[in-house]
């Protein structure tokens, strides 16, 4: 485990040297931000079935603004393998529909994704810290003039998320206060300006209404870099996560 983390590292400083690189050269160019406000619809579960394994479902849904349109869609399923009860491994195969933003086309882009992570969780005092690294291979269906090419470009993307879950009161079923950010970088032939792929931050509250069922209720800032370097899609929203976790294993 130390010597995975390690190289995620490395990986990791490697990708930040490149990011810099590919910055300094879209500088040539005039930054530019198109902002836009979504909301953000998701649904996450986990089902524990022994010490070791479990599966995980997930769906979530983006609008723009509240449900005007589409904005994409995505659902994930996965493998879970406990190492310890803090870290936990898992891989699976995720699916998103990207409807265009071009004005007039109406082709739904596909993006098939297979994805590997490593998520560990720790404790100071009543403040619980995860830190999750994930690697994603992406291939993204190619649209050309409203029409689908039958090609797919392949991208390998790197995502490190860190959150904290603050109680505001020893009570119980009160809320407490989350705050997360997550930066992913990502490489490929076709990433040339952008290696810097997007950075999420958010804050809200986490309500729990059983040991099962807590729902996080939100904003998150998304700020997204184009392939010409210089362009990038800010993104406000208001986001909704039901978070759903059964463990059914048998007691002894």
């Amino acid at each position: 485990m130390i010597n995975l983390l390690f190289k995620s590292r490395l990986l990791l400083v490697s990708l930040i040297f490149s990011l810099i690189v590919n910055t300094l050269q879209a500088q040539q160019q005039e930054k530019s931000i198109t902002n836009l406000s979504l909301t953000w619809i998701g649904v996450n579960s986990s089902f524990r079935i022994s010490n070791k394994w479990g599966i995980i479902a997930d769906a979530n849904y983006r609008s723009n603004q509240f449900f005007k349109s589409d904005y994409n869609s995505i659902v994930r399923a996965g493998i879970s393998y406990w190492v310890t009860n803090d870290v936990t491994l898992q891989a699976g195969y995720a699916h998103q529909w990207t409807p265009s933003k071009t004005i007039g086309w109406h082709t739904i882009a596909n993006e098939n994704r297979l994805y590997q992570q490593v998520l560990v969780a720790s404790k100071v005092g009543r403040v619980s810290i995860s830190n999750r690294l994930r690697n994603e291979e992406r291939w993204q269906e190619k649209i050309v003039a409203d029409t689908k090419t039958q090609d797919f470009i392949f991208t390998n993307r790197i995502r490190y998320q860190i959150m904290f879950v603050v109680p505001l009161t020893k009570m119980l079923y009160f809320p407490s206060f989350v705050l997360s950010d997550e930066v992913m970088l990502q490489m490929g032939k076709t990433i040339v300006y952008n290696t810097f792929d997007q950075n999420r931050a958010y804050i809200g509250l986490r309500e729990t209404f059983s040991k099962q069922i807590n729902c996080d209720v939100g904003y998150i800032i998304s700020d997204q870099q184009k392939s010409t370097g210089y362009q990038y899609e800010r993104d406000h929203a208001f986001r909704v996560f039901i978070f759903y976790n059964l463990d059914v294993r048998k007691k002894g």
